[in-house]
Formats: structure tokens, C-alpha cells, sequence
């Protein structure tokens, strides 16, 4: 079993744009040197918006490096970038982006959305690329709810969805660059499971609602972040209520870090290059 290193709380709420009110989880010049690929995780807990006309979101900018996965579970949002991808996700879909050799895009609340309100909940994930794939060309997958595999649990304790990876012999439907398992955990009150995770990974998960016993030692509830050691091939929790997990496992990457802004690149060199290629117009433009 992956030895449970410890509980990490994350950081107060700020506003991402004038759309996403968010706790930094995971910053790439913190955890995300440790929780290699993981280099930062945002998450939007549950906020009631009041119906309005205002577009509310983040307007166009740039990325280049890495992959941003955002996984909605409450509200909607629409997303548009300059490889021509985008579209609308919803409860339980996920937009995963690879930024590569560099993109731009936007994210807004949905125009339904914002006109009737309701409540918006989200994680967004920045997944680190290896150098040779920094130059990747750039893309958007959307992974809807209904292609997401589900998989029961034993002894009726929960789900598992399977957004990345595999688990119980189902596949994920995301691509990735480098092997990573990406699940959504729902766990009843009362019940267990010991979840296999690859030896040698990275393991975190962060609790998205209610409260777990991790590892039958510690304690953590809505915000927390667990974290493990590397070594071992599985982690436990027990749910002292109904609990939902976003469980994030994934092979390290052994390369430097150097990150400025929205880039993450393995030289400073290379993140001039990247501010050049953003200015000159090279990532290209929204809606060309």
C-alpha cells in the first residue's frame, strides 16, 4: 500500500476571470514540482450564480507545454481555442485540451447558463508533457458524460467513472500523452475500497464532498488534498459519509520546470520563445 505522506488544505478562494471562483490546490512552483506530471489543480466549489446577461468566464489567452482537463460537475460552460476545437460541457463531462506548441482559447459560463443561474462546480487539472511532446501539435478532446465508462465497486460500496486510464478492466476514453489514471470516485457512507494504483506513480486525490478515512489513519474532508508515496500499488479510504473523490495518478516526468504565466517549458530560453511566439501571433487566433 502507497504510505500516506499527508493532507494538504488548499488555499483560499480568488476569481479566475469574472466566471471561475477557485482554491488553488496545486501550484506549478509548489506541489507541482513534487506531484510531477500534476502541475496545478484548481477547484471550483460549489457557487450559486444569479441569473444574468453578462458573459461570464475568461476571454482569450494563451498556453503552451502542458494540457489543461477540466471536469465540470455542476453548471456549463463553453470553451473555443485556435486549434478550431471547442463546445459546451456539462454535469459530468470533460474538456481535455492539449496546449503543445501552443494555443489560445476561451472559457465562458454557457449562454443558458448564465441567463437562468444555478450552481457551478468544477476542477481544472494542468497535466505536464515530456519535452518531445512540447512541441505537439495543439487539440481538444471533449469526453461527454454517457462515454465515460462507470465501474461498481465491490461489496456495493460506490463507482468508479473512468475518465483517463483504466480500472477494473475498463479504459478511459481520454488520450494521453504519458500514462495517467483519472477517476471520479463516489463512495457510500460506511463503505471501503482499496483502489489499485500503479507502483512508481504519483497518487493524490482531492475530496470534492463529504469526508474519508484514508489509509485507516487520517482524516480528510471537502478541499483536502492526500497525498502518497510513490512506492506501493494501491491506497484505501473509508467513507464516514457519502464522499466523491477525483482520484489523479500518473507516471513522473524527470525533466526540469521553468514556468512563467500560462507556459510551462524545460528552459528559460524556451518560455522567451513562447512569449515571442504569443506576441508574433503564432499560436494562432480564436475562430481561425
Amino acid at each position: 500500500m502507497k504510505k500516506l505522506l499527508r493532507i494538504h488544505q488548499s488555499s483560499g478562494m480568488h476569481w479566475v476571470g469574472n466566471g471561475f471562483p477557485v482554491r488553488s490546490v496545486i501550484e506549478y512552483n509548489g506541489l507541482g514540482r513534487e506531484l510531477s506530471p500534476f502541475l496545478l489543480l484548481d477547484y471550483a466549489a460549489p457557487y450559486q450564480f444569479p441569473p444574468g446577461n453578462e458573459r461570464r468566464g475568461v476571454t482569450g489567452h494563451p498556453h503552451k507545454g502542458f494540457e489543461t482537463v477540466t471536469v465540470a460537475y455542476q453548471g456549463e460552460l463553453e470553451h473555443r481555442d485556435s486549434s478550431g476545437g471547442g463546445g459546451k460541457i456539462g454535469a459530468g463531462d470533460v474538456q481535455w485540451m492539449t496546449a503543445g506548441n501552443g494555443i489560445v482559447h476561451e472559457e465562458f459560463h454557457s449562454q443558458d447558463f448564465t441567463r437562468k443561474g444555478g450552481t457551478l462546480q468544477m476542477v481544472q487539472l494542468w497535466v505536464n508533457l515530456r519535452a518531445k511532446d512540447k512541441s505537439a501539435k495543439p487539440g481538444y478532446q471533449t469526453l461527454l458524460n454517457a462515454q465515460i465508462p462507470k465501474v461498481l465497486l465491490a461489496q456495493d460500496a460506490g463507482t468508479v467513472r473512468v475518465i483517463a486510464g483504466e480500472y477494473g478492466g475498463r479504459k478511459g476514453t481520454a488520450k494521453t500523452f504519458t500514462p495517467i489514471n483519472l477517476w471520479d470516485v463516489n463512495l457510500r457512507a460506511g463503505k471501503s475500497a482499496e483502489l489499485p494504483l500503479p507502483d512508481g506513480h504519483t497518487t493524490t486525490f482531492l475530496v470534492l464532498s463529504g469526508e474519508v478515512v484514508v489509509n485507516g489513519e487520517r482524516d480528510a474532508r471537502e478541499g483536502d488534498l492526500a497525498i502518497f508515496a510513490r512506492t506501493g500499488d494501491s491506497i484505501a479510504v473509508k467513507a464516514k459519509m457519502d464522499a466523491k473523490l477525483l482520484v489523479i495518478d500518473g507516471e513522473p516526468i524527470d525533466e526540469a520546470i521553468v514556468a512563467y504565466g500560462p507556459f510551462v517549458m524545460n528552459t528559460q530560453e524556451e518560455i522567451q520563445q513562447a512569449v515571442r511566439d504569443y506576441q508574433s501571433g503564432r499560436m494562432g487566433h480564436i475562430g481561425s
